[in-house]
């Protein structure tokens, strides 16, 4: 398949988008998600096609054994100067084929998965269906769109796009005031990081004179070059600002707008509450997709920031700090959608710092596999990350429309009701929890021996979160699917879902069960280099029994009805209530907008507003008004007046000149 056909993977969501937009309202609901559907078919056939043509064809991207980025069409958009180009192109290399093969897979899974959710229990569709199906569209487009550019400066394009579709999705509900809440949330938050991210664009440009990628990381090979990236910041002159080279602050910045999209600390308080959007909106744009965008964004820079040990240690303690954070507050939710959510923070920021632990200055190993393993792990994780967790919260989709509850006490007992949903809920907690054979084992075996590489203490701590991941997940499953004896309270008993929903929960589950034998060390590397693995027993060995832990934890205090639980928390009552209020962050905001910004500077700056600056110029106003009133009679339209006020004149001057000549 040629690669051109990337360009059709891209653009057949838009099209879709704007049919489903402008005709969809005029055809029947279900006929609108039917070709929504089938449409995502078609384009998830073509993304496969493509990249399987990438990684396994022997075409203009294999070069001597090296993977080399194919750029199949870069059109000029914008123009600065001669050599300023803006262009909006399609590039396609490692980690956009794997892209394009998770977006639309998930996807596809969303599309079908939400002709049933999005109906009642009578089959009968939502209000806005056609809407629905018109933003899914949107989104995808602006994913796809997003992970092939050719140039940073798309990146930030197709970034806005992924917010505003992003915001339109989870106000899906708008009438609801906690969905508008959410998404104005999720908007102000993430266009705050993207401020940021801007000025690392115009930093990144000004000083490198480029916005492409193949000038700043590709090089004349099209392959992952420190060469290329040292020569795009030899270009800066060793310019510094504030003790730091002005490539640091760009790079830094750039993470901003990153940390952001996948919302790591302190930026990570929209996505808990981007909860309220549909399920299978959760699924697609909170689990498998957006979030990773600023991974994904790293990823593409990845030369730079290795050579760029600053920015690259920033996002190392923040990606480590973020996944310990979200992990510990994951232990104690009781809604099951933010339990996914904190979970899905923490496993971005594993990815995070499995970019961030490869250093420059490796003495363990040679520079490419220094280099490229905690890449391909971060990469290998997104992957299999995208299909357990998009099916952990098509399951927490499942259970929710059975259920009519979010949170856990509502859902005891549920094996009994649901048995496919609670074979496919527990093949995801036990990817996610790192038991082989299951896809997370793999992948965050590697993530966990690039963290050891780097130093003993890194690999202690990500270890320690791995356990608490394992605890939380199954303190879920437990809570849900055994605990005690779910009470019915209608007469319509919880039962698993139609085949539309229960489909893509088999098909992911399947994905879940096989994607951590796919060769990534093979095909998705920073260089475009095959990467020398070997499965390291002692890192794997102790990763497996670190997970056996947390799941004997989870066992033993919630598999059936017991105190311990409760006596637990009631012992360590502050800590746990912590935990569960989020630290306290949301109210710490709270605080700093309404307390700090709004009435310590705002209100004041608005008194000085209206009583000092209006006032003043008020001031003018009644002055020039009182002063026209006294001065009217001087234009009162009489002759006679006129005439004698020009007489009193004339004498006057008279009697000032005799004067004058006299003295």
């Amino acid at each position: 398949m040629p690669l051109s056909l990337a360009i059709v993977v891209v653009v057949l969501p838009l099209v879709m988008f704007l049919f489903l937009g402008l005709v969809g309202v005029k055809m029947g609901k279900k006929i609108t998600g039917a070709i929504g559907v089938l449409a995502m078919l078609v384009d998830t056939i073509l993304a496969y096609g493509v990249a399987l043509t990438y990684f396994f064809g022997s075409g203009e991207q294999l070069v001597n054994g090296v993977r080399q980025a194919v750029v199949v069409a870069n059109p000029a958009w914008l123009s600065f100067t001669d050599t300023m180009v803006v262009r909006m192109g399609v590039l396609v290399d490692p980690i956009a084929a794997m892209m394009l093969v998770v977006i639309t897979t998930v996807s596809l899974m969303v599309h079908l998965y939400s002709m049933g959710y999005m109906c009642d229990h009578d089959g009968n569709a939502e209000k806005g269906f056609q809407r629905y199906y018109a933003f899914l569209a949107l989104f995808t487009f602006s994913m796809l769109g997003l992970v092939v550019a050719t140039n940073i400066f798309q990146i930030f394009v197709f970034f806005e796009m992924v917010g505003l579709s992003s915001y339109l999705l989870i106000g899906f509900y708008y009438s609801t005031p906690a969905a508008n809440h959410a998404n104005k949330k999720a908007f102000i938050v993430t266009r705050l990081a993207d401020l940021f991210f801007l000025l690392g664009i115009m930093i990144l440009s000004y000083y490198t004179k480029t916005f492409d990628f193949d000038a700043l990381v590709f090089g004349p090979t099209m392959s992952g070059s420190l060469d290329t990236a040292q020569s795009a910041i030899s270009t800066a002159g060793g310019a510094t600002f504030l003790g730091c080279s002005v490539m640091g602050w760009a790079l830094t910045f750039i993470f901003i707008g990153g940390a952001g999209k996948s919302a790591m600390y302190p930026l990570h308080i929209w996505l808990p509450d981007a909860m309220e959007g549909p399920t299978p909106v959760s699924a697609l744009i909170h689990a498998a997709t957006m979030v990773v965008a600023g991974v994904f964004l790293v990823a593409r820079l990845f030369p730079l920031y290795v050579l760029e040990q600053g920015a690259m240690n920033i996002i190392l303690v923040v990606g480590a700090f973020t996944a310990f954070y979200a992990a510990a507050i994951a232990c104690t939710q009781s809604d099951i959608k933010r339990a996914l959510a904190f979970s899905t923070i923490s496993q971005i920021a594993f990815m995070m710092t499995s970019l961030a632990v490869s250093s420059n200055n490796n003495s363990l190993l040679e520079i490419h596999h220094g280099y490229g393993l905690g890449y391909m792990a971060s990469m290998f994780h997104l992957f299999t990350h995208a299909m357990f967790k998009a099916l952990l919260f098509l399951c927490a989709g499942a259970i929710i429309h059975a259920v009519h509850s979010n949170e856990n006490d509502k859902m005891h007992g549920l094996h009994k009701y649901m048995p496919i949903t609670s074979i496919c809920f527990l093949i995801g907690c036990l990817a996610i929890a790192g038991i082989p054979p299951f896809a997370g084992f793999f992948s965050k075996d590697e993530i966990l021996v690039a963290a050891y590489e780097r130093g003993l203490g890194w690999g202690l701590w990500m270890s320690m979160v791995a356990c608490m991941t394992a605890f939380y997940m199954f303190r879920i499953y437990y809570l849900i699917f055994f605990w005690k004896k779910h009470e019915v309270h209608t007469h319509h008993a919880p039962k698993d879902q139609p085949w539309t929903m229960t489909l893509p929960l088999i098909i992911l589950a399947a994905i879940s069960c096989v994607a951590g034998f796919v060769p990534f060390h093979d095909l998705v590397t920073w260089d475009g280099k095959a990467l020398e693995t070997a499965v390291d027993m002692k890192v794997a060995g102790s990763s497996v029994l670190v997970a056996l832990v947390g799941i004997g934890l989870a066992t033993v205090m919630y598999r059936k009805e017991n105190p311990l639980p409760d006596r637990l928390a009631n012992a360590m009552h502050g800590l746990w209530q912590a935990s569960y209020k989020r630290f306290y962050m949301d109210e710490l905001y709270q605080f700093i907008t309404h307390k700090v910004i709004f009435q310590a500077i705002c209100v004041p700056i608005a008194w000085f507003d209206r009583h000092i600056i209006d006032g003043f110029f008020n001031l003018l106003a009644d002055a020039t008004n009182s002063l026209s009133f006294g001065i009217r009679r001087l234009q009162s339209g009489s002759i006679q007046a006129y005439v004698y006020v020009y007489l009193l004149g004339a004498l006057l001057l008279a009697a000032i000149t005799m004067v004058c000549v006299l003295f």
